[in-house]
């Protein structure tokens, strides 16, 4: 998890810096991938719902869980239109003049890297992802257990995407373990890194 927390802040320093075609390409990329691989998604779903029954999950869950071709291609259309909004980064919020001339700006600016923890919505692996990444921060996505196929192929469409830009890999991560403690970890800043 340390390891994950550092490559995620060294990606950060580049995401911030990232101009925002590049970002948009990134994502742009990453939509394309979430189509093309969409029977990869559909069967890692495919096994996670079965998990899901088998435990006797709720019908309500099941549904937040499930994704089926029209689920894919909303995942997909939310990234384009992710990268096809203005990039916040630089974006001046409020401009002061004091009486002696002294101007003050406040100027959005790049958190770093943000961590997402997340419970059964496969969905917001992409959204989370894209959004960090277009406000120019790198992201470490923990999606719940139950979902962790379904997260696994949509994070590998997201790496596509940044691969495809020139991003660094680790400027979305996924945590990767269904462990619990992981999240204590994540909660308790992994180390400074978040």
């Amino acid at each position: 998890m340390l390891a994950l927390g550092q490559a995620a802040r060294a990606a950060a320093r580049q995401v911030a810096l990232a101009p925002p075609q590049t970002k948009a390409r990134a994502l742009t990329a990453a939509a394309a991938a979430l189509r093309a691989r969409a029977d990869d998604i559909l069967a890692a779903n495919a096994l996670d719902l079965a998990d899901a029954r088998a435990r006797g999950t709720a019908p309500a869950f099941l549904d937040r869980l499930a994704l089926d071709a029209g689920r894919i291609e909303a995942m997909a259309k939310g990234v384009e239109e992710v990268a096809a909004l203005p990039d916040p980064v630089g974006k001046v919020a409020a401009r002061f003049e004091r009486p002696n001339g002294l101007v003050i700006e406040r100027v959005s600016t790049p958190l770093g890297v943000v961590g997402v923890i997340y419970e059964s919505r496969p969905n917001v692996t992409a959204d989370a992802g894209a959004l960090c990444l277009k406000a120019g921060n790198a992201a470490i996505l923990r999606g719940g257990s139950e979902s962790a196929r379904s997260s696994a192929a949509i994070h590998a469409c997201l790496v596509e995407g940044l691969r495809a830009a020139g991003l660094p890999e680790a400027a979305i991560s996924r945590v990767d373990t269904t462990d619990r403690a992981a999240v204590g970890e994540m909660l308790a800043g992994l180390g400074g890194t978040l």
